[in-house]
């Protein structure tokens, strides 16, 4: 093994276990402090009964399917909104035109809230599964555009040159040279944006009457169930760091092998 190889392995043993640590931390104290009686059950249970309910609701398979349906409308707004940011991020990079034109607009739908967005989007559209994958492509659209806009900009113009030079043009141009060096921050956009498609889906479950995660927090809610409600918040963190960490690791190999 290399001292580069040594040093790198080093380096992300540590990028892990320092967050790792902190959460461990944090956890036996927030424990502790529950089983010393100097937190009230109701309001903060203790992570041993709060894990105990989440594998006594997993074992009876009422969450999962839940938690699957959430997961699809989220995959189906950030495909939605790929489709559609990925070629207007190639045309803000590429013209100032469009991106004197768009840029505005598509910051400007960030500032819109979802909740309040979702009723709107009920009454325009047809189903209420639509309207969720809509308001979930919305939230994804800007983290995605941008990501492929700053990954275009950052290639220099001596490789554009250089690619040229080679008889490289047009789709030759994009295919071999732009596309693989803007896929990093390609994937960061996409990264960050998944995980605001998932709010975006149980905001959506929530105020439109889907059949995910997002109709089962009101009803906890609503049986004031706060051991509940922390399993199923559990369950939802879990596959968003689980969902965060693989596309970490295909960005960071995609550099690697870049």
């Amino acid at each position: 093994m290399s001292i580069y190889t040594g040093t790198r392995t080093r380096v992300r043993r540590r990028e892990y276990s320092v967050p790792l640590l902190v959460g461990l931390a944090v956890i036996v104290v927030w424990e502790s402090a529950c089983r010393a009686g100097a937190i009230d059950p109701f309001f903060l249970p203790a992570p041993s009964h709060v894990v105990a309910r989440l594998a006594a609701e997993l074992r009876a398979g009422h969450l999962l399917g839940y938690l699957a349906r959430t997961l699809y409308a989220a995959l189906l707004g950030t495909a939605l909104a790929s489709a559609i940011a990925l070629p207007l991020g190639y045309m803000v990079a590429k013209s100032r035109l469009a991106a004197r034109v768009i840029e505005p607009y598509a910051a400007a739908s960030q500032a819109i809230p979802a909740i309040a967005l979702a009723p709107l989007l009920l009454i325009w559209l047809p189903g209420d599964f639509i309207p969720i994958i809509v308001l979930c492509a919305i939230m994804v659209f800007f983290p995605v555009m941008l990501g492929t806009t700053l990954g275009l900009r950052q290639i220099g113009s001596e490789i554009h040159d250089a690619a040229r030079l080679d008889g490289a043009h047009g789709w030759s141009l994009l295919a071999h040279i732009e596309f693989p060096l803007a896929l990093p921050a390609l994937l960061t956009g996409l990264r960050n944006g998944f995980t605001l498609s998932i709010t975006g889906a149980i905001v959506g479950e929530w105020t439109m009457g889907g059949r995910g995660m997002g109709m089962v927090l009101p009803g906890l809610v609503r049986a004031a169930d706060t051991e509940g409600l922390f399993a199923a918040i559990a369950l939802l963190a879990a596959s968003a760091i689980s969902i965060y960490g693989l596309m970490t690791a295909v960005e960071r190999y995609v550099e690697v092998r870049r």
